[in-house]
């Protein structure tokens, strides 16, 4: 697999300058789509945690679907401190960030076109969602010791989601590294996220080893 299966230029992925010779960075048809889905993955996520959060205010005693036993339960996430690290719950602000995700997605599909420092932001921003997916990783695995599969989703939605934007980023030179690097991150651009998310699956295997081979 090549780079050409997300971020072709031949699709329509080129730099311009506007009237006022300002560079201007579009997208191809893959990439946008890649956004739109990877948004709309963390959308559902943050909906359903954010629906079932509420429920359990109204009730404690209430039982969220994906609580299936006691790892993999959504229930003890969502009643730990970490679930609102912001002073409210976690989901919501997935509920903002993830529908601006989608949103991108949908005018790079319109044809629309963004600065430098644009792309840089959204860089950022998916920079500090991934890492903050991180954190709530080890949170899960090694304090609370629980398992959410919708924290999951969005995990993994964020992961292919900044790395992706990283590469359309490297490859218009809007983020410079040096030419064997970028050459290296244009061919090969899937193992990232790919080796990411089959570290945190054997993260996973490997904490509750016991639990999973009984």
């Amino acid at each position: 697999m090549t780079t050409a299966a997300m971020d072709d230029v031949a699709s329509g992925e080129r730099a311009d300058e506007d009237g006022d010779g300002r560079r201007t960075v579009g997208g191809s048809r893959p990439f946008a789509w890649l956004l739109v889905i990877t948004g709309a993955a963390g959308l559902l996520a943050a909906w359903v945690i954010t629906i079932d959060k509420f429920k359990l205010l109204e009730d404690p005693s209430f039982t969220p679907g994906c609580s299936l036993n006691p790892v993999v339960s959504c229930g003890n996430i969502m009643k730990s401190d970490q679930a609102s690290v912001f002073g409210f719950p976690n989901p919501m602000l997935g509920l903002v960030t993830y529908g601006m995700v989608i949103a991108i997605g949908m005018a790079l599909l319109a044809g629309a076109r963004f600065r430098p420092w644009y792309w840089l932001g959204l860089n950022a921003g998916t920079a500090f969602g991934a890492g903050f997916c991180m954190w709530l990783m080890y949170q899960s695995l090694y304090v609370i010791n629980s398992l959410c599969l919708w924290c999951s989703l969005a995990w993994a939605a964020t992961i292919v989601m900044f790395c992706y934007v990283t590469v359309h980023n490297v490859r218009h030179r809007i983020i410079k590294v040096p030419e064997g690097l970028r050459s290296g991150l244009l061919e090969f651009h899937w193992m990232p996220p790919v080796l990411w998310i089959g570290s945190i699956g054997m993260l996973v295997l490997t904490r509750w080893w016991d639990f999973w081979t009984s």
